[in-house]
């Protein structure tokens, strides 16, 4: 569910402190959440750059072979 920033930033004002506790802490465990799954990818993208890399090499190679 997408954040409506612009509608949150009028009203803050006008909350009590409770439920700006409870906004904060939402989005605390929103950003972990966030920041798990970016690592996590970021970590998937090296593992397939690594792999793409090494078979880009193979047929590097292989065409090298063939050209001679």
């Amino acid at each position: 569910m997408p954040l409506n920033f612009k509608k949150m930033k009028k009203e803050y004002k006008n909350l009590p402190n409770k439920q700006i506790l409870e906004k904060m802490n939402s989005f605390m465990e929103e950003f972990e959440k966030t920041k798990k799954l970016i690592v996590g990818l970021t970590h998937h993208l090296d593992i397939l750059e690594e792999e793409y890399n090494k078979l880009n090499k193979e047929m590097q190679k292989r065409m090298g072979d063939e050209q001679s």
